[in-house]
């Protein structure tokens, strides 16, 4: 048997000072375990061992037979000749087994593990990747489908894998029209009921669905039909679990030194600290890894605002301000900024959104101009407001409009992405459904209202799993989703209503070119409290059609409803929610709209329609 090769480093001087200065942004080139001819290279950092040592198959877990060299650095290195790919090892630091934090493949939890392996893989999505510049950028459509990867669908036997998921799964976001699919967190993570928001395999998708080759055949699959793929990703904390990152070297090195700043308050996980070069490196290495090694279209960061402020879900007295005075996290607020510099450098078509819940300013504006620079930013007010205005009985809405049309304060302030996320629907909450108002045949009508005011509103779309056809009971990680409900045409109804309206917002210009800019959207009247009846108008610019809609919030039918319109051209409807093959009542389309020379609503003309209860009805201009 063969013990540990000693060569030269790996590491460069220069190599050494990015990684410290947190300007190293492809350690996994570096560390971790590398194959390479003659045996696999090992590398870890642990600054503060006196000792590593690597155990696992090929040495009979003996701790005492490989032990990796210091650097200067702080970096323990060496060549084993007895290693190979598929071999499972630890490192063991001064005596304690650790996973290691670069690996590309680990065991199956509650296994610990890590394997050697190899990420060579046949892409065939140049067709995306040359396209992808166009399909991903803020001037396209943007309707996302967020995913679980274990409770999509689910046997008796467990989970279905990567590869086994990728026909059925890609086969719906063709059907449906999604133009992307969002996964939640795959990176290794130790508990599975955290749904992958306490992830300690940064470098490594999880096990618990096969292997980096099959997670990747997953997203080439995508890729290859035009569908975009979002990965989130948690960079604010990670789980104490003893074989991961917490003390991996018998002291505080990814995480604060400070125990209060170190331990998360909501969820008794770690937090890593952003002063540290070295940490800084590692993360943004981790965003790099998944958008060059696995194609990834977007990264949406987690939990945005627990990172930003010291006083997160703390009480006076358990924080300290920093050196300016304030409760931001100065380490933290660089962090994010140089992230997302290094991202739209070396990715620029990649969309980078934050999952921010407060009103920091300037989320999604360059970091040059004085912002954090993300892309996006989800808007959690609007979603907030708009499920509580529809959780009102129709009769009550009025009361309470203002939540209906608060978005007209700030709505030019970030590039939004409207959501119904997971977290609208789990520790009951309620399904989307089951939060509407009425009898069943008024749910359903709601929530068809709700989708079209959605997708007609200006922000990129996301919807969660089962949303689409009216998932009636509460999120489940253990099960799959309740498919069978499809049987019932008001759920299917659902289902061909988001399919429809995908459809059409892929198709018109309008709903989705000027997202982000002044005249893209514009409430033809927001005041109408009494009525509870919202019109928007959305457009582009002259050469493609505008798009008129139409929301009926209350339970009254509008038999003779006037809406200002912004020329003499005449409106066709396109969509109706109450039509029946949505589950609704109506049958026929109405007739065009023809404008009067009646001024209305700061507009020079209007058009007279009839609106019934609880709908949406969208209008596709007639160029004149």
């Amino acid at each position: 048997m063969e013990h540990v090769i000693y060569g030269s480093s790996k590491f460069s001087v220069q190599e050494i000072c990015c990684f410290q200065r947190g300007e190293h942004f492809s350690l996994y080139e570096k560390l971790g375990s590398t194959p390479e001819e003659g045996g696999v290279y090992f590398a870890v950092w642990a600054p503060s061992a006196r000792n590593v040592s690597v155990i696992g198959e090929f040495n009979g877990w003996n701790e005492k037979s490989h032990f990796l060299r210091k650097g200067d650095s702080g970096i323990f290195e060496g060549l084993i000749p007895d290693a190979k790919i598929g071999d499972v090892y630890h490192y063991c630091v001064d005596g304690v087994k650790k996973a290691d934090p670069f690996a590309h493949k680990n065991q199956e939890p509650p296994l610990t593990g890590s394997i050697v392996t190899s990420l060579d893989f046949s892409w065939n999505d140049d067709e995306w990747i040359k396209s992808y510049p166009r399909k991903n950028a803020l001037i396209a459509p943007m309707s996302i489908y967020e995913v679980h990867l274990g409770s999509w669908k689910r046997e008796e036997r467990g989970f279905f894998g990567y590869k086994e998921l990728a026909a059925d799964l890609l086969a719906y976001v063709l059907e449906m029209g999604f133009t992307h699919v969002e996964f939640l967190p795959v990176m290794e993570h130790p508990f599975y009921g955290s749904w992958g928001y306490q992830s300690l395999g940064f470098f490594a998708p999880s096990r618990r669905f096969g292997g980096p080759s099959d997670f990747m055949y997953l997203i080439d699959q995508l890729h290859q039909n035009g569908i975009g793929v979002i990965f989130d990703w948690v960079p604010g904390h990670f789980p104490a679990d003893e074989h991961g990152l917490a003390k991996f070297d018998g002291s505080p090195l990814f995480e604060y030194a400070d125990r209060e700043m170190a331990l998360h308050p909501d969820w008794g996980s770690l937090i890593f600290d952003y002063g540290k070069g070295e940490v800084r490196s590692f993360l943004i290495s981790s965003v790099c890894f998944w958008l060059k090694k696995y194609h990834v279209d977007g990264i949406r960061v987690d939990a945005v605002a627990s990172m930003l402020y010291l006083d997160f879900s703390r009480k006076a007295g358990q924080w300290k301000p920093n050196i300016l005075g304030g409760r931001e996290n100065l380490e933290a607020v660089e962090f994010v900024k140089k992230m997302n510099q290094i991202v739209a450098k070396n990715f620029p078509d990649v969309q980078m959104i934050a999952e921010e819940s407060t009103d920091w300013e300037g989320v999604s504006r360059p970091v040059e101009k004085g912002g954090l620079g993300f892309t996006m930013k989800w808007n959690l007010g609007w979603m907030h407001d708009t499920l509580n205005y529809m959780a009102e009985e129709p009769l009550n809405r009025k009361e309470h409009h203002q939540k209906l049309i608060f978005s007209k304060h700030y709505l030019h302030k970030e590039n939004y992405m409207l959501c119904f996320s997971h977290d609208e629907v789990v520790y009951e909450k309620g399904s989307l459904i089951e939060k509407m108002p009425g009898n069943d045949a008024q749910k359903f009508a709601n929530l068809r209202l709700l989708y079209g005011y959605l997708f007609t509103h200006s922000g990129k779309k996301l919807l969660f799993m089962g949303q689409e056809f009216a998932q009636r009971a509460e999120w489940n990680h253990e099960s799959g989703l309740d498919w069978h409900l499809l049987e019932d045409p008001q759920h299917s109804g659902v289902k061909e209503w988001v399919k429809a309206i995908n459809l059409l917002y892929r198709n018109e210009p309008a709903l989705y070119k000027w997202d982000y800019v002044e005249g893209g959207f514009e409430w033809i009247d927001y005041a109408d409290f009494e009525m509870s009846v919202l019109g928007l108008l959305r457009s582009c610019g002259e050469e493609d059609p505008k798009i008129l809609s139409i929301c009926n919030f209350s339970a009254d039918h509008k038999v003779e409803y006037r809406l200002g319109v912004p020329n003499l051209s005449s409106w066709e409807e396109v969509l109706n929610s109450n039509h029946e093959n949505y589950g609704g009542i109506g049958s026929e389309k109405y007739s065009n709209l023809v404008p009067e020379e009646i001024p209305l609503h700061g507009m020079p003309y209007s058009v007279l329609l009839e609106v019934p209860p609880l709908t949406s009805i969208i209008f596709r201009e007639i160029k004149l």
